[in-house]
């Protein structure tokens, strides 16, 4: 993952989590992220930035405005 320096980050989901353990699928849910291209803003810190690197595969994560 790229090194973003902005307060908060878009994360948009790309791909289906179908077929994928359970620990990915709740951690793409507790992202918010339910259907493919659904995006969520979240606040760039640490425990979001962990979950975003469990599921970096699905993802995509740049700045937001």
């Amino acid at each position: 993952m790229q090194n973003i320096n902005t307060p908060k980050i878009k994360v948009t989901l790309l791909r289906s989590f179908a077929g994928r353990s359970e620990s990915q699928r709740r951690t793409l849910v507790s992202l918010g992220l339910s259907k493919i291209g659904s995006s969520r803003v979240l606040p760039n810190v640490n425990p979001v930035l962990g979950q975003v690197n469990k599921v970096i595969q699905f993802i995509r994560v740049e700045p937001a405005e």
